[in-house]
């Protein structure tokens, strides 16, 4: 079950003209933003990351937005974020082992992301309809492959519910009014 003191969320490379390719990018960037808005109600912190920038761009408006300058991305040239030294030092100083994941493309730099970060002992928690990638067969299959590698799969309704645990929380009525947008 998730937790607030143990939680973190991660963004991954959620950048230019790819953004617009992936399958169902409307709602999957809704829910980005949402669990960004909600996890940041929370005071989760966030890792950002971006994969090679000067070729693919930029994060998009609407996601960078939420994010920066509060937060910095971690540019990357490696498809996992383990393969950044700056994103393992950060990772590592927010003592948190549970770690949301979203981002772009499922099957490249997201799989490759949370096998690392679970292959080094964290709780990866997949939020699945906030994920995507250009052809739904390949976000199918890594979803369904890294289930199968013992990744925890979850929407972002179910992860937020969980970290309220309480319809008493005193979040709970400011994180449905993300789920409810």
């Amino acid at each position: 079950m998730l937790d607030i003191e143990n939680t973190a969320l991660e963004v991954i490379d959620v950048q230019g003209k790819l953004a617009s390719l992936v399958h169902d990018h409307e709602k999957v960037l809704t829910h980005i933003q949402h669990l960004i808005g909600a996890c940041e109600s929370f005071s989760l912190p966030i890792l950002w990351s971006e994969q090679a920038p000067d070729k693919i761009g930029e994060t998009v408006g609407p996601v960078k937005q939420l994010l920066y300058p509060m937060i910095k991305p971690i540019h990357k040239r490696s498809f996992s974020c383990w393969g950044s030294p700056d994103y393992i030092e950060l990772l590592k100083k927010l003592n948190r082992r549970q770690i949301l994941v979203t981002g772009i493309e499922t099957h490249v730099c997201v799989y490759q992301t949370a096998r690392d970060l679970h292959l080094h002992g964290y709780h990866v928690h997949l939020i699945a309809d906030a994920v995507s990638s250009r052809h739904p067969l390949d976000r199918d299959l890594a979803i369904a492959r890294m289930r199968d590698e013992g990744i925890t799969i979850t929407t972002a309704e179910m992860a937020l519910c969980e970290l309220l645990k309480t319809a008493d929380s005193v979040k709970f009525k400011e994180i449905m009014a993300f789920l409810k947008r």
